[in-house]
């Protein structure tokens, strides 16, 4: 038996209320895109009507329980089966759902209207990034969370933006019609921004549609809300929204980078540039996994420091990083990274950590491994 209850209830309030940082809000922001406005008008509307409903039915049972009470000597009426007592709570409710059902299905319609697009992006979601794909531009990226380990460990102070910053924002032109084409590639995610009112899951084998027309440009965050894993938590969704201008300046930096990237493969790389390069690679690619002192998370993430893959024969190492292990948690990066980038993250790994294997996988070798594959 609990002998001094005010003394748990005391401390339950305590630990829900006085660790709680959260912002305390009590109702949904109207977003940057018609659909998001439509969201909250819609919102609004059913809000008021239950604020109105709530209204009349609390109002006539309290009126009653004041004004008819039995201490005044009020006697309860007794009937039975009145018609328009019927007629009049079977009317009234389909009335007000018919008035709540006409303005969601106008919302839902447009919701789910994705045509006419002015630009189409494929969105697939892997554990645990995001990759971006500009269809017909010939543009396509990974965002990764960025911020620091040293914040996540509680090593440094936490940002304003903790967990919700990436290393490269999905960027859409402000006024456009945009189509979101969302899948992924290993597991269920979802890919949600609420300033957009989008929220899709991102299912294997399937592709799923949502679209959005931001109304202003800015910096809009959101998440991935499918439990998808070890880093669930660390997968973020950021969208910086430009002026058209600035976005075709931008999507012309892309496309430059895109043709200098393939320039790359055929250039003849040292292994000072590898390492380097790879460095980079892996403390955003690798590290959530592995470490970065490559130390791994054993038994399920693998210690890279010492081990037989990253100092075995090279051709073995490229291959597991291609091809993944199928049956665990190794994922295949050969259709992630590129030529350029699978290379060095190889070499980085042979030779960081005292590993020192002195030697290197080029970006042709990687791409010889792709054609060879094709065929």
């Amino acid at each position: 038996m609990m002998r001094h209850p005010h003394v748990w209830m005391g401390l339950l309030l305590w630990s829900v209320f006085g660790q709680a940082n959260a912002a305390w809000t009590v109702n949904m922001a109207p977003g940057a895109t018609e659909v998001s406005n439509a969201v909250f008008d819609l919102h609004m509307t059913i809000f008021w009507i239950c604020v109105i409903i709530g209204i009349v039915v609390f109002g006539a049972m309290f009126w009653s329980m004041v004004l008819h009470r039995r201490s005044t000597g009020q006697q309860a009426a007794h009937f039975h089966e009145h018609t328009w007592v019927e007629i009049l709570w079977t009317v009234v409710p389909f009335l007000i759902l018919v008035a709540m059902a006409i303005p969601a299905t106008k919302t839902l319609i447009d919701i789910y209207d994705a045509s006419e697009s002015d630009i189409d992006i494929q969105v697939t979601g892997y554990q645990w990034k995001w990759h971006y794909k500009y269809l017909g531009q010939d543009v396509e990226f990974f965002s990764n969370l960025a911020t620091p380990t040293e914040q996540i460990h509680n090593k440094a102070p936490k940002d304003e933006h903790y967990l919700l910053e990436v290393d490269q924002p999905l960027v859409l032109p402000v006024g456009a019609k945009v189509r979101f084409l969302v899948t992924a590639a290993d597991v269920i995610h979802s890919w949600w921004v609420p300033a957009f009112a989008v929220k899709r899951d991102a299912i294997p084998g399937f592709v799923n549609e949502a679209w959005a027309r931001i109304d202003k440009p800015g910096i809009y965050r959101g998440q991935c809300t499918e439990l998808c894993g070890k880093d669930h938590g660390f997968m973020p969704v950021v969208v910086e929204v430009k002026s058209k201008a600035d976005y075709d300046t931008w999507l012309g930096e892309r496309k430059a980078e895109a043709a200098k990237l393939k320039e790359l493969t055929s250039k003849e790389w040292t292994l000072q540039e590898l390492v380097e390069r790879g460095d980079k690679i892996y403390h955003t690619t690798c590290v959530a996994c592995h470490q970065a002192e490559g130390q791994g998370l054993p038994p399920m993430f693998p210690a890279l420091k010492g081990s037989k893959v990253a100092t075995g024969p090279k051709e073995e190492h490229l291959s597991v990083v291609f091809h993944g292990r199928p049956g665990t948690a190794m994922a295949a990066f050969g259709k992630q990274l590129s030529e350029v980038d699978i290379a060095a993250v190889v070499t980085y790994e042979r030779n960081a950590w005292g590993n020192n294997k002195g030697d290197m996988v080029t970006p042709k070798d990687v791409l010889a491994l792709k054609q060879a594959e094709a065929k």
